[in-house]
């Protein structure tokens, strides 16, 4: 009887833990000072059975991030990155920005209990793909390779991050910030005109 109530504890907890997860990441999502009080009650649990799985705030926001960063995984791994390095970097764009701007309040709140190392380790995947794209687009005469690519990487999640602030204050619109974001991004990328 014992092993019987074990498996069932453990799947108890492990439900417990995905609604407090997907909790955190719609509290913090709307709203980066979410309190702790406000995520148990979204989650539908106590504060003691909150404690319980994440001892510290930065515990809770990390696992929501990291949540966060995963299904992003999951929707940037079938963008087509093949062909032309500009076409492929524009489907990536057009993806990113989204999943960028539904986590923007969630990765402030981070940036407020993580240290930075750790917010770069968990944006490890994405950084390589797009580090992977300029990259290839460099070799091909596509992008600039007159600037440091770890600098080109960082302007491309700047400018994500940037399109996802105006669109919160409301000087981009959902129909153009997808647009905006692109050019910007290939304002700086593409490769100057030889000059004649």
């Amino acid at each position: 009887m014992v092993s019987q109530t074990r498996p069932r504890r453990r799947a108890d907890a492990e439900r417990s833990i995905a609604r407090i997860v997907a909790a955190a990441r719609t509290c913090l999502s709307e709203h980066p000072d979410a309190t702790i009080e406000a995520i148990a009650a979204e989650a539908g649990v106590g504060r003691m059975t909150l404690y319980g799985h994440f001892k510290t705030r930065a515990d809770l926001v990390e696992a929501a991030l990291s949540a966060a960063l995963e299904a992003g995984e999951a929707t940037l791994a079938t963008v087509d990155l093949s062909g032309d390095p500009g076409a492929a970097l524009d489907r990536l764009l057009a993806s990113s920005w989204s999943l960028v701007a539904e986590s923007a309040a969630l990765l402030e709140a981070a940036q407020g209990v993580l240290p930075s190392g750790r917010l770069r380790e968990l944006h490890a995947e994405p950084a390589k793909r797009v580090e992977d794209l300029l990259r290839r687009g460099q070799r091909d005469g596509v992008f600039r390779s007159d600037l440091p690519l770890p600098w080109l990487v960082s302007v491309v999640q700047y400018v994500l991050h940037g399109a996802a602030e105006q669109l919160r204050a409301g000087n981009l619109t959902e129909e153009n910030v997808a647009e905006v974001a692109v050019a910007t991004v290939r304002s700086v990328l593409d490769q100057p005109p030889a000059e004649s």
